[in-house]
């Protein structure tokens, strides 16, 4: 009786120890699961509906081929809890990730980012024109005049008003997200132009600055010639001289511009023809960066009158027009 005691309690130590040893075989593979990374070999996008439970995001992310074995995954969040507390939305599955780290995302709800990069220099029709394509953004026609409204601002005029820089936005934000911030950026680095310019530039208003600031812009090709561009604009305004810069022109001619100016165009009266009018033109042509803004604010204490581009993105610049004519003989006739 005693040996058979004996024998019932070994049989029973002896399952007890294996039980042990198989929960603590499956605690550390569990364990060792969420310290995995992704079964992927490039990123790739997670979309969670509204109100999908975690079995079924479990299995939706099987589909990708992120994760397989799917119970170490359920024994996971069973013990932690708070992994399984996942949120809606659109989501970038890394290679780089582990089981962890992506239910962490989930949980905390960092959605995918997307970013775009709103050029200087360019127009409202060709950034328009990239808003349009962008992944996950959705497009409101009429989107630049109604945050002009929202903010104020009646004129119907958005040239210009919109700073370039880069801009994030999540999935399924409209285009005015965008467009509010880059709009609230100009304000803020037009005003700062405005309050430290030279108090004895021609211009009355932010608003000449910002047009001054766009054709700086669009004239400049290396970027510590602003100022001097500047100034030569700056001291033709001050002698009653034409601006006489081609690409007032080309805005002017619209959908016309097919990369020539003839001198038909040269001749032609357009609000935007400096060869013909006097003084700014009535709107911006470009968004302007920062440093335009205030290179038109403070400009070079040069003489300038004159400068004609060198073909390498620099420029000569001249204080007489016999000189700017030996200028354009040497770097434009002769081409």
């Amino acid at each position: 009786m005693k040996k058979m005691i004996i024998g019932v309690l070994a049989t029973l130590f002896t399952l007890l120890t294996v039980s042990a040893i198989g929960l603590y075989w499956v605690y550390q593979s569990v364990v060792s699961y969420g310290q995995a990374q992704l079964k992927l070999d490039a990123p790739v996008e997670f979309e969670l509906a509204r109100g999908t439970s975690f079995s079924q995001m479990a299995t939706a992310l099987a589909q990708t081929g992120a994760v397989d074995e799917l119970w170490k995954l359920k024994l996971l969040v069973r013990l932690r809890p708070e992994l399984a507390k996942i949120r809606s939305g659109l989501y970038q599955l890394s290679p780089n990730d582990t089981v962890v780290e992506l239910l962490e995302k989930l949980r905390q709800g960092k959605e995918m980012v997307f970013t775009v990069t709103l050029v200087e220099g360019q127009s409202i029709k060709e950034w328009r024109e990239q808003l349009k394509q962008l992944p996950r953004l959705k497009w409101q026609d009429g989107a630049f005049m109604q945050v002009l409204e929202d903010n104020g601002d009646e004129s119907k005029l958005p040239e210009g008003k919109f700073y370039p820089d880069t801009y994030h936005y999540g999935a399924g934000d409209t285009v005015k997200v965008i467009l509010q911030q880059s709009y609230q950026k100009m304000q803020q680095e037009l005003d700062k132009a405005w309050q430290e310019r030279d108090q004895s530039i021609p211009l009355k208003s932010p608003y000449e600055l910002l047009t001054m600031a766009s054709i700086i812009e669009k004239e400049t090709g290396k970027a510590s010639e602003r100022p001097w561009i500047s100034a030569v604009f700056t001291n033709r305004l001050r002698k009653g001289m034409r601006l006489q810069t081609d690409p007032t022109v080309i805005y002017g001619m619209g959908e016309r511009y097919q990369g020539n100016i003839t001198r038909k165009d040269l001749r032609e009266q357009t609000p935007y023809n400096t060869y013909r009018i006097h003084g700014l033109t009535p709107t911006p042509i470009a968004a302007p960066s920062g440093a335009s803004l205030m290179a038109a604010a403070r400009p070079a204490d040069v003489d300038y009158l004159y400068f004609v581009s060198k073909n390498d993105g620099s420029h000569i610049f001249s204080k007489t027009l016999t000189e700017h004519n030996r200028a354009v003989d040497k770097y434009q006739r002769n081409r």
